[in-house]
């Protein structure tokens, strides 16, 4: 039996993940111990979904519509949000955690995604703290701004946005490609999932405002930084396998856009709060 709730304003989505992200799912359909609960359209899903294919964990995709919780859902994690990891029929949730766990767990599984060496791996926490502390809520705050022709305040929410991207981008490795150097981390993937989707702020909120090559003006190292970065992370294969048709997250988006979202993130920005 399934907990239903059909008449959720979010509940109507596209029911499974498309594209590249369908061929992964149907390659973890089969029954394994390491169960990975997931909504394939979720960004906090795609964290530890990354992780997972990056290690070549052996795992079980389970797909949840979070507005149609079953009960299997609800058994291992009350509030039956996305993702919820079973481990040893044991329940883990919260992303980070999630995918910190993983790479403890596997340690045969490469490659490793934190760093050995102690400082560096505290480091790593103080960035991915930012992220989830400041880049999501300021991504959303952006991304919900009403009424749109209040273009001062607009504005206002895109700088805030674009001013911590730029902060995370100066604590990068300055070679690269990747946050820490020449082969990816947890770091990159902790944030990759909105860096992927920030084709949102060019269909909905008019545009982005990350200044074009050669139109940077005394940060265009830090923008030159950026750019290689993201067409990394964009070109990772991991990424592409974890990433859906942008048909089928755009009427999600929408939602937001519209700032008439009901998820627990979206209510929490319209609050003035953080990442719940």
């Amino acid at each position: 039996m399934s907990k239903q709730n059909s008449s959720h304003p979010d509940a109507d989505l596209h029911p499974e993940a498309t594209g590249l992200a369908k061929k992964t799912v149907d390659a973890h359909r089969d029954e394994q111990p390491l169960k990975l609960y997931s909504g394939w359209f979720c960004p906090f899903v795609q964290r530890a979904w990354l992780v997972l294919e990056e290690k070549k964990i052996p795992y079980q995709y389970i797909e949840v519509n979070p507005y149609h919780k079953p009960d299997s859902l609800l058994k291992l994690n009350p509030r039956g949000l996305v993702p919820t990891l079973q481990y040893d029929n044991k329940p883990l949730y919260e992303s980070t955690v999630i995918c910190e766990f993983l790479e403890d767990a596997y340690p045969e599984h490469t490659p490793h995604l934190l760093p050995q060496d102690p400082y560096s791996r505290a480091r790593t926490r103080i960035w991915t703290d930012f992220v989830t502390s400041r880049i999501i809520p300021s991504f959303h705050r952006f991304l919900q701004f009403q009424p749109m022709d209040d273009e001062e305040g607009l504005e206002e929410k895109r700088r805030e946005f674009v001013g911590y991207v730029r902060e995370f981008v100066r604590e990068m490795d300055e070679q690269g490609p990747f946050f820490m150097g020449a082969e990816p981390g947890l770091m990159d993937f902790v944030i990759a999932p909105w860096m992927v989707r920030l084709w949102v702020f060019d269909h909905f909120k008019g545009g982005l405002g990350i200044p074009e090559e050669g139109k940077g003006g005394d940060d265009e190292k830090v923008w030159a930084r950026w750019r290689k970065w993201l067409s990394a992370i964009q070109n990772r294969e991991s990424v592409k396998a974890t990433t859906s048709d942008t048909e089928h997250y755009m009427p999600i988006y929408q939602r937001y856009a519209d700032n008439t979202a009901q998820s627990e993130l979206a209510k929490a920005t319209r609050a003035g709060k953080g990442v719940p």
